[in-house]
């Protein structure tokens, strides 16, 4: 659940909608003796307090617990509810959008977001109200716990080689745009043994600058990471789950090269023959493509969505996953996107092999990509997937969500939109020109 807080998203509303999960996760616990509880976590926007606050009423009105974790990350949430074992989890956040929104985001004990089924069941108990109320000895009770950051690291070192990467004294400036990322990174950095020039740390959700972590919003962080000589520049987005990378020139290498550099360091490190498999979705580049072709690999791709990525990573024994949005999944930490697993990968590849981050994003084959999006409702939508489907007859379809068209020099993807009333266009080729010729076409549609 998404809005603008005030107008489509209230405190009355976020009380219903925790009332709606909570009785969905009382049924799924029926027949267990302990009593359902929920962890809740929050990004730094200032509408965050109150929103936590009316989450929680509504679930412990129905008769769930509630762990209160204060501001942390989405993937901490996640790693946090099933360290606690906890039956599901609440983030408050808004990802990457601007200030005036905010959101709820869903957990479910597994640590992935409720599938279409359940996300359906949910959504009908939110639409009904038909929500049961508890007596007063049956009310779930709220508790405080500030193990998050320790818990989250911890898991997150057990994948690196700690002193490797420590005897780099690698320097690393880290944009995390007020947002809740700030604390437990600079806390990661520094257990490498990183210095760290922090920008944009305070949480105040006062964001310095647009938050979406792409090359325009983030020109500070390159001429800051140029004028210090540092290693390596990371930007976050409010709530941490996206990780994008500026290289040791000063220069925005984008959000896509996050999982690609960490699909690559980790399929190098598997046994050779061993047909390693990676998850990702429709819409992140063909670099993971030819990173996987290159170790005898394969590619699993689902429609977009974090949830689908993490479903078909656990499903095909994946090594890797994420999405070209910055977001690294590595299931030994959790199945959800992780600001701290893409760094950490990113740095214990450069301690190992010696490189710059320019260096080894020149090791991975460049596309173009070009993004956009234009205003089109359900029928505008499907007017224009009939036109593509006549248009680009002789290309590789793939309808799983949207269309996607692979042609030999790149591939197109149209998509509706999950959070606004807009179609998404997403090209790459080889380059512009070939980029651009997909681009023109789809554009005389409209």
């Amino acid at each position: 659940m998404r809005g603008i807080i005030g107008e489509g998203l209230t405190p009355a509303i976020a009380t219903e909608y925790g009332s709606a999960f909570g009785t969905f996760l009382k049924s799924r616990c029926a027949g267990k003796k302990m009593r359902p509880s929920v962890c809740i976590g929050r990004d730094s926007r200032p509408s965050g307090p109150i929103l936590q606050e009316a989450i929680k009423k509504g679930l412990c009105a129905v008769g769930v617990d509630v762990v209160e974790l204060g501001i942390v990350t989405t993937p901490s949430v996640g790693v946090m509810l099933r360290h606690l074992q906890s039956s599901g989890g609440v983030v408050v956040t808004a990802s990457h959008n601007p200030i005036e929104y905010n959101g709820i985001k869903l957990l479910l004990d597994n640590g992935i977001a409720p599938p279409p089924q359940d996300a359906a069941i949910i959504k009908q108990h939110f639409l009904s109200k038909d929500s049961a109320s508890v007596s007063s000895l049956d009310c779930g009770q709220a508790a405080k716990n500030d193990e998050t950051d320790a818990v989250h690291i911890s898991k997150v070192l057990a994948i690196a080689d700690k002193q490797k990467i420590a005897a780099n004294r690698f320097k690393v400036v880290l944009d995390s745009v007020n947002g809740a990322g700030g604390g437990i990174v600079k806390k990661l950095l520094s257990s490498f043994g990183c210095e760290v020039c922090a920008i944009n740390d305070e949480p105040t959700g006062m964001f310095a600058h647009t938050p979406e972590p792409i090359a325009k919003n983030l020109t500070g962080l390159c001429e800051i990471v140029k004028r210090e000589k540092a290693h390596a520049g990371f930007a976050l987005d409010p709530d941490a789950d996206r990780l994008a990378i500026v290289d040791e020139k000063g220069t925005y290498i984008g959000e896509e090269y996050t999982l690609a550099l960490a699909a690559e360091y980790i399929f190098s490190k598997r046994p050779e023959r061993s047909q390693p498999k990676a998850a990702t979705n429709l819409s992140t580049s063909r670099m993971i493509d030819d990173i996987a072709e290159k170790y005898r690999g394969e590619v699993i791709r689902t429609p977009v969505g974090e949830a689908n990525v993490a479903a078909a990573m656990i499903r095909h024994n994946c090594v890797i996953g994420g999405e070209g949005n910055g977001g690294v999944i590595d299931l030994r930490v959790g199945p959800v996107r992780d600001s701290l697993v893409g760094i950490t990968l990113v740095l214990q590849m450069m301690a190992e092999t010696g490189k710059t981050i320019s260096g080894l994003a020149g090791t991975i084959p460049r596309y173009y990509m070009f993004k956009d999006k234009f205003t089109a409702d359900k029928q505008q939508a499907e007017d224009i997937f009939d036109e593509a489907k006549k248009c680009f007859a002789s290309a590789r379809l793939d309808t799983s969500d949207g269309c996607r068209f692979d042609f030999d020099d790149g591939w197109l993807h149209l998509r509706i939109s999950n959070t606004e009333p807009v179609m998404r266009l997403i090209v790459e080729a080889k380059n512009e020109q070939a980029a651009q010729k997909y681009v023109n076409t789809v554009l005389k549609m409209r």
